[in-house]
Order: C-alpha cells, then structure tokens, then sequence
C-alpha cells in the first residue's frame, strides 16, 4: 500500500511541475520581448515606436538573484506595463556562445558583449540604453522591492541620472513616500 501511494505522490508531484512551468515561463517571458540578436536595429525599433530605449538584463543560469527578481518582481502587472510603456526588453547570457549585433553594428558572441564591452561580473545587472546605444544607467543586483525597480525604471525614463545617482534618487522617493 506505500508503495502504491509513493508511485500516485511521485505522479502527482511530476504533474504538478509539468503543468506549473508553462505558467511560470510565461509570466517570465511577459516582461521580455523577443530578438532577433541585432541590437543596432533594436535601436531603430524602439526609436520609431516612440520608446525611451532598450533595457539589457544580463543574467546567466542558476543566478539565485535573477531568479527571484524573475519570480517576485518582474511578473508584477505594474512593472510589466510601466517597463513596456517605455522600453524593449531583452536578456543577454553573460556565459552564452549565441552571435550578436551591439547597438554599434559590431558583430560578437553575448559573453564577450556582457564581460568585454560593458565588464559585467556579477548577475543581474540591468542596463539602460538610450535610442543612440549609449548605456545610460546601471544597475548591479536585484532590487528589493517592486517600487525599487519602478524607481529604477523612473530614474531612467525621467533622466535623473544626469542630476544624481540612484542611490540619492531612492532616498528622495523614499522620504516622499512616508
């Protein structure tokens, strides 16, 4: 009789996976927009839909942190509609091997873009480009909160960070907000 009840836990378990893993790459892949890997007519893409600018989430596998931003905070309905209001969306493998085309035309593989153009060491990081292909904020690490990353995505979209940094920026948003 254990052995039966065993079998129907480890079948129910298998089912319960399979059928959740649709819903959670799908809450996922609502933030992310899909690319071709030409990043130079992604700009051209975001520039004729009236978009800020492209935001680049580099990430790589089994990062603990990108993982509970994915699971907490990037499929928030708040956050997907405020960040795809104003920017496309996309994630680079900062260990990946697959060929890209930077903002610039250049062509290179999403490691090299990741560690030698923008000397990303640590995951995630969250980059801001404006409709020229210059990074114009980023971010290391998770935020903390919902309201931290639409404070970042704020910060971006208002241009403060040509007044203050980030770290200024949430603590006036958080003084505001008491």
């Amino acid at each position: 009789m254990k052995a039966v009840n065993y079998f129907n836990f480890k079948i129910f378990s298998f089912l319960l996976i399979t059928l959740l893993s649709p819903v959670l790459s799908v809450a996922d892949s609502a933030f992310f927009d899909q690319s071709l890997g030409d990043y130079s007519e992604e700009i051209e893409h975001a520039r004729s839909d009236g978009k800020k600018g492209v935001l680049l989430m580099f990430e790589m596998d089994e990062c603990p942190f990108c993982d509970r931003m994915a699971n907490t905070i990037l499929n928030q309905p708040e956050v997907i509609s405020f960040y795809k209001q104003y920017f496309y969306i996309y994630r680079i493998d900062i260990e990946g091997d697959v060929e890209i085309t930077d903002f610039h035309g250049k062509i290179t593989t999403e490691k090299d873009f990741a560690f030698r153009q923008h000397r990303v060491r640590a995951t995630p990081v969250i980059s801001f480009f404006d409709l020229n292909g210059e990074r114009v904020v980023r971010y290391t690490g998770a935020t903390s909160t919902v309201e931290e990353f639409l404070w970042l995505g704020e910060y971006a979209v208002k241009e403060k960070y040509k007044e203050m940094s980030f770290t200024k920026y949430k603590k006036i948003k958080r003084k505001s907000s008491e």
